[in-house]
């Protein structure tokens, strides 16, 4: 199977955030995806933090929004992939590995979801999103 997966960062003056997600981007070692930034023209130096990333942001733009809804709805009409993975300013995965497990394990799913868990410092585990999904 021939996946595309898209990440799309939304960010608004939150530089410091913003370069950890994009660091947290750039160590994960399965690299088959594009990445996609939408900034909704920061003045905090955010734009400084993508162009000094460009060589793995494959899109980016910084315009004034009407905020994250709308951000998100530009990343989505700017992607390629089959799959879209929104991993916002200052998210970050836990793992350097957690695209290349997520890669293995792929079959031809038409929905995945990621749960969420909140940490506070290096790794203190706080809470875990959602806390149980039902589908029935």
């Amino acid at each position: 199977m021939n996946l595309k997966l898209s990440i799309i960062t939304v960010n608004f003056n939150n530089a410091e955030g913003l370069k950890k997600t994009v660091d947290s981007v750039t160590a994960q070692t399965w690299k088959d995806f594009e990445y996609i930034i939408i900034d909704g023209s920061s003045t905090d130096g955010s734009t400084e933090v993508i162009k000094a990333n460009k060589n793995i942001i494959d899109r980016w733009v910084s315009e004034p929004d009407e905020g994250v809804y709308q951000a998100m709805n530009k990343g989505i009409s700017m992607a390629n992939g089959e799959y879209l993975l929104f991993l916002n300013s200052g998210d970050h995965f836990y793992k350097d590995d957690v695209l290349e497990k997520f890669h293995k394990e792929l079959k031809e799913q038409d929905l995945i979801y990621f749960n969420l868990n909140v940490v506070e410092g290096k790794k203190d585990f706080i809470k875990e999103y959602p806390e149980k999904l039902s589908f029935a």
